[in-house]
């Protein structure tokens, strides 16, 4: 029987979502939980792979265990074992060959730009004090729709087959004290968040216009395209599944 496991993570502790030879990971220590409590090996699956310090406040993984359980009671006994930095919030039922990344529908992404100094969130937001047009960054987020292939905000060296994303919804608004930046699509590619930020900040601050969005994403070059924010302002926060998935 398969199961879909929800839950939240702060990042600042992990390298990442994946497994790691020499680093821990949310999966890592998620798998040692479950496996405790079940009292049998347990591998999960993620509906995707956030890096090191990125965090999430919606994520799934999806995992095999043929014995019948008690739903809610794992989800407390979850919540007791793991560290306060990951929280599970629902475990359920779903078809044999659901799968928590390649049937997700969407991701959507928020990222977190502070405009002023506030010593309680250094940690959790971009610090970023110099004026931003949001005005320009918002129409350059317009231009993205006109695209499929992302490779200028990718990571090189991944080994992906196709850099091609569809994108739902891209836009900044204000936030009391923080710009919020919300993108959804149906995948992303490796850094590819973090670099389209860094590209419209760099718009924001009137290094370059909006329409040199345009010969950046038709280069396919990396270089050509803004610095990567910083992972700890980068925030998972939805997926969508088809509902036909869900059994209980």
């Amino acid at each position: 029987m398969r199961y879909f496991l929800e839950l939240s993570y702060n990042g600042k502790a992990y390298h990442g979502w994946q497994n790691q030879p020499n680093a821990i990971s949310v999966q890592e220590v998620l798998e040692k939980a479950l496996s405790t409590i079940l009292k049998d090996t347990i591998e999960i699956v993620g509906a995707g792979r956030t890096d090191a310090g990125v965090h999430a406040t919606q994520m799934f993984a999806h995992f095999d265990f043929e014995e019948n359980f008690n739903s809610k009671d794992l989800t407390y006994k979850l919540n007791s074992l793991l560290p306060k930095d990951i929280a599970t919030h629902s475990v359920f039922k779903v078809t044999d060959d659901a799968h928590a990344r390649f049937d997700a529908l969407s991701r959507t992404y928020h990222y977190r730009v502070s405009t002023l100094k506030n010593v309680f969130d250094y940690d959790y937001a971009f610090q970023m004090h110099l004026p931003l047009d949001i005005n320009a960054m918002n129409k350059a987020c317009k231009i993205l729709f006109e695209y499929k292939d992302f490779q200028c905000f990718s990571k090189s060296n991944t080994d992906v087959k196709t850099y091609n994303c569809d994108i739902m919804d891209a836009f900044w608004k204000k936030n009391g004290d923080e710009l919020l930046f919300v993108i959804k699509a149906n995948r992303f590619l490796r850094n590819m968040v973090r670099a389209i930020v860094g590209t419209m900040i760099n718009i924001g601050l009137n290094k370059m216009n909006p329409e040199d969005l345009h010969q950046i994403i038709e280069s396919k070059d990396r270089a050509k395209a803004g610095f990567s924010v910083p992972a700890h302002g980068l925030y998972l926060v939805n997926i969508e599944y088809p509902k036909t998935i869900r059994i209980e």
